[in-house]
């Protein structure tokens, strides 16, 4: 299995981040020594914030009913609570956040998972499915590059709303970023100037092979535009 803690640092060096890359992967059955998650939360992305402070654990498809929009991503969402992902569309859709005929573009998982395990990407026990994490622009910039010298990055643009299609959107394509959501950043406690990158579990030793060199090649091209900007401006 690949040294997924020296994986992990190298996407934290990349995106100077203090939050811990997560590592999801969608299961059939527990992994082996993974505690079972007890209690409530109120969506799926809320799993994220916990596995990104340090915590291991699998879930069950239970635990992704409470929004009904990370179930419907998810493909979790039972037939009893489809009025509430209507309730939910009505509302978004009656304050103007989003237009009803958007909802076929939302990526959502093929097929419903049994199990979903979440932890800091260096301590998940099984291959993941897909890592996420956060950084600013400027440093999510680098991770991109890297996906993209890599041949993992997806030809999607940037995606919206809501957060958590960018997992089904990478499985699906390839790397992806992602601006986030209201709901997100709420449950998430991802602050403002952060963005998310998405990457497919099996295209991170390719990912990780690239960050160096597209690191070096930034800061040699920081130089560059530098002395170019001193040399052209003209006040």
């Amino acid at each position: 299995m690949p040294d997924y803690r020296a994986i992990e640092e190298k996407i934290q060096q990349a995106l100077g981040a203090s939050r811990r890359p997560v590592a999801i992967a969608f299961l059939e059955e527990p992994p082996a020594g993974m505690e079972k998650f007890e209690g409530s939360e109120p969506s799926s992305c809320s799993y994220w914030r916990l596995a990104a402070a340090g915590r291991a654990f699998y879930t069950v498809a239970a635990d992704h009913g409470n929004c009904p929009v990370g179930a419907y991503t998810h493909n979790t969402l039972t037939p009893e609570r489809m009025p509430e992902l209507e309730q939910t569309l009505g509302l978004m859709s009656g304050i103007g956040y989003l237009r009803m005929e958007e909802i076929p573009g939302v990526f959502h998982l093929e097929r419903a998972p049994q199990i979903v395990a979440y932890a800091p990407l260096g301590d998940m026990p099984v291959a993941p499915d897909a890592v996420l994490a956060s950084g600013k622009p400027g440093r999510v910039m680098l991770l991109a590059e890297a996906a993209t010298r890599s041949g993992a990055m997806s030809g999607l643009p940037l995606l919206g709303r809501p957060t958590c299609m960018a997992i089904p959107a990478a499985l699906a394509n390839g790397a992806v970023t992602s601006s986030g959501c209201i709901g997100n950043r709420v449950y998430t406690d991802i602050a403002d100037d952060q963005l998310y990158v998405v990457l497919r579990g099996a295209d991170l030793e390719r990912v990780a092979a690239e960050i160096d060199t597209i690191c070096a090649a930034n800061d040699t091209l920081t130089q560059y535009h530098q002395q170019r900007r001193r040399t052209l401006s003209t006040v």
